[in-house]
């Protein structure tokens, strides 16, 4: 049983409320006073422990930046520990989950976890800058030791069948459209449209446009496109239309809490078996496109 310790929150991100809870369940009174009410509405349509992942793990300490946020997520998420400083937790856990978006911190915060040899998932965007990323990732003291990804990565409502990778036959062209900003939630769209494209190529270019409230970033690598989509406060739904020579397959995403539970199932599969899970070269490869698409 693998004792986690969560670092949160950051404007907008409810992930140490909804990831603390996969693990250990939650408090449904306290959880209703969640200020992200998708987060309960998701939760109260799982059974425990059933569909939970008790069995791999417990989140056992928070740190937030405001003590009686703390106490609030530890209540609703039943975490046993609420520590005053982010440096008590590397003493009382096994593994860390940096629950935070906000890329341009990652590096600090995650430095005395890197530095005592702790597991970590560090929450999407996994930084904004090659320099930030490369600079994690040449202080791990193990090859395995960060994990990071957006959990749409395993969202399998957005992920081709067999069926329909035969159907679109030569995928050239991609369009994906969420809301939100670029630096936040670009990454939700990219990843799980890169991780479906072995054949691209190349990244040869990424032009980014900006008119009103969208933001359109334009990538191009040697054999294939994308085009995406953020939307800022206008609604959309989230997204991915694949075109190739035979066809076109549009695939929405509906499913937070299964693509959430399966991210934080493959950072304990990473930790039991000391992997890589996903190759570098793509992590670097979508921190440059987010780099790229920044105005």
């Amino acid at each position: 049983m693998i004792k986690l310790g969560i670092i949160g929150i950051s404007y907008g991100n409810g992930h140490p409320y909804s990831w603390a809870a996969i693990f250990n369940g939650f408090d449904e009174k306290e959880m209703s006073q969640c200020p992200f009410p998708v987060i309960p509405e998701y939760l109260s349509k799982q059974n425990f422990p059933k569909d939970f992942l008790s069995d791999l793990g417990t989140v056992s300490h928070i740190w937030t930046q405001d003590f009686e946020i703390s106490k609030q997520i530890a209540m609703a998420s039943k975490i046993e520990y609420v520590v005053n400083n982010i440096e008590d937790l590397c003493n009382n856990v096994d593994a860390i989950l940096l629950a935070r978006d906000d890329a341009e911190n990652h590096f600090e915060m995650s430095k005395p976890f890197l530095n005592s040899g702790l597991p970590i998932f560090i929450d999407k965007p996994f930084a904004l800058t090659l320099e930030d990323a490369n600079a994690m990732l040449l202080s791990q003291k193990f090859e395995s030791q960060i994990f990071t990804c957006s959990s749409l990565r395993y969202a399998k409502e957005l992920i081709l069948n067999k069926d329909e990778i035969e159907k679109l036959g030569h995928i050239y062209h991609v369009e994906g459209t969420i809301m939100n900003k670029w630096e936040t939630y670009g990454i939700h769209i990219l990843e799980p449209l890169v991780s479906q494209l072995p054949n691209r190529g190349k990244l040869i270019d990424v032009k980014t446009y900006i008119n009103d409230d969208i933001h359109t970033v334009n990538v191009k690598w040697e054999n294939c496109e994308a085009v995406l989509k953020v939307t800022g406060i206008i609604k959309s739904d989230l997204s991915i239309s694949f075109s190739g020579n035979n066809n076109i397959v549009i695939k929405k995403f509906n499913d937070s809490f299964s693509c959430f539970r399966s991210s934080l199932c493959t950072f304990i599969d990473s930790i039991n078996n000391k992997k890589i899970i996903i190759d570098r070269r793509e992590t670097l490869e979508l921190v440059e496109i987010l780099q790229k698409g920044r105005l």
